[in-house]
């Protein structure tokens, strides 16, 4: 099929290269604010396992064009592809108002863009009856887009004629085969369920959260309340992790995006409020075990972080729970001293040059040099399993807090280090 392609998102970055690599000839408009020469280095596209490969070989062998101006397409698509971030809106119309569309017939619009509910029905309107519509919510994990796009467990479906989901489904047929990934339904339907699965999720994180705190009041490990919540088959153990807050430009994004929602429709979402209300005071709950250890003065002190990206697998910052710790621990004129393997770029943007900030990519332990406490932040799997003899000799106080506990709390204090975790804690025998 020819597809037109436009957005410069992580999800249209994915989209365009697995269509062309399945034989579609892709055409990809870019975002005007984000251009090839710019897109091309930035290094949460760059680090996106086995994307940029893809990217390239499909420029090579001609399946996929970078356009400038919808002119350069020379021919009408067959498919619109929209992947576009909701302050973009208006290039979607923008382009949907070209006059191609007008004497064109037959074009399937694929909205894959984190719009607000109802943003397809609008956008088709735009573009005209004489064609059909589709809404495909985005659903990539970024860390894994290549094989969350190739290899869907499901798609969410919203559309409102045969033509648009025999076109779609045809348009995805080499990355599933079986018809049950496709869930069909309205296309208003389609959006709500994205947003209200990213609130689930979030609460069930959020309650989590709660219960951790709890659990740190009453002197309880929560780790056994979590393995006993989740044998119970109703409410199993995805998404039951405490953990110091969560982040991202999507999650963050979609539960705003649905409060949004609540409020225009006249409903107010108590629950929601106090889900996102929950997560940003999580964001302070390492600094709050900092300041409780060391009684409050921080002045001075050098605090090592591991991780600054929102989550493993991906150096983008967006929301992240460490831009909150970061502001906490300077307002308390303590040093950090920060490793993150990936995220590091994103971070000094964020934050430009400070003198009480030192930022490492190479070794994590370089960071724990004249330091007085270890934060875990972000869970790479290169943190799992330190050396915890060398932390030993290099952490003044022996305190280690781990924002996903991820450490055992019993091996950390055998090793003679003081642990703090989320709802956990550990300090050893004999020093």
């Amino acid at each position: 099929m020819r597809v037109l392609l436009h957005g410069s998102e992580l999800s249209a970055a994915t989209a365009a290269a697995a269509l062309a690599w399945v034989g579609h000839q892709v055409h990809w408009l870019l975002h005007e604010d984000a251009q090839w020469h710019v897109l091309s280095k930035e290094d949460w596209l760059r680090r996106e396992p086995d994307l940029m490969t893809h990217i390239e070989q499909a420029l090579a062998n001609g399946t996929l064009k970078i356009i400038g101006a919808l002119e350069q397409a020379q021919v009408a698509p067959d498919v619109v592809w929209l992947s576009l971030s909701p302050g973009q809106r208006a290039a979607a119309n923008r382009l949907l108002k070209h006059p191609m569309f007008e004497s064109h017939r037959g074009a399937v619009l694929i909205n894959n863009s984190t719009f607000p509910v109802g943003e397809t029905e609008r956008l088709h309107a735009v573009m005209g009856s004489q064609h059909s519509r589709v809404a495909l919510p985005d659903t990539l994990e970024e860390g894994r887009a290549w094989a969350s796009f190739t290899r869907p467990a499901r798609w969410l479906l919203g559309c409102d004629d045969a033509m648009g989901e025999q076109v779609t489904r045809e348009l995805l047929r080499a990355f599933n085969r079986r018809s049950e990934v496709f869930q069909r339904m309205p296309c208003r339907a389609a959006e709500l369920t994205k947003l209200a699965i990213n609130g689930m999720l979030a609460t069930r994180i959020s309650y989590m959260n709660e219960i951790a705190g709890l659990a740190d009041t009453l002197g309880v490990d929560v780790e056994h309340v979590r393995q006993g919540m989740g044998a119970d088959t109703r409410i199993g153990f995805e998404y039951l992790y405490p953990g110091c807050g969560f982040g991202g430009p999507n999650f963050s994004r979609d539960l705003m995006r649905l409060a949004d929602v609540q409020s225009a429709s006249g409903r107010y979402s108590a629950l929601l409020e106090q889900v996102m209300d929950i997560n940003e005071q999580k964001k302070e709950t390492l600094f709050r075990k900092l300041w409780s250890f060391f009684e409050g003065d921080l002045a001075g002190k050098t605090i090592a972080i591991w991780g600054a990206a929102f989550k493993p697998g991906t150096a983008r910052i967006d929301h992240a729970p460490v831009l909150t710790l970061l502001e906490a621990l300077w307002a308390q004129g303590a040093n950090v001293r920060l490793h993150d393997p990936a995220a590091i770029p994103a971070l000094r943007a964020a934050v430009g040059d400070r003198d009480d900030l030192v930022t490492f990519e190479g070794d994590p332990y370089q960071a724990c040099e004249g330091a007085d406490a270890l934060m875990l932040v972000t869970e790479w799997k290169s943190y799992w399993n330190p050396d915890w003899h060398r932390l030993f000799s290099l952490l003044s106080a022996k305190l280690v807090l781990d924002g996903r506990n991820i450490f055992d709390p019993a091996f950390v204090a055998s090793c003679g280090l003081r642990y703090r975790g989320i709802g956990r804690r550990a300090d050893p025998t004999t020093l």
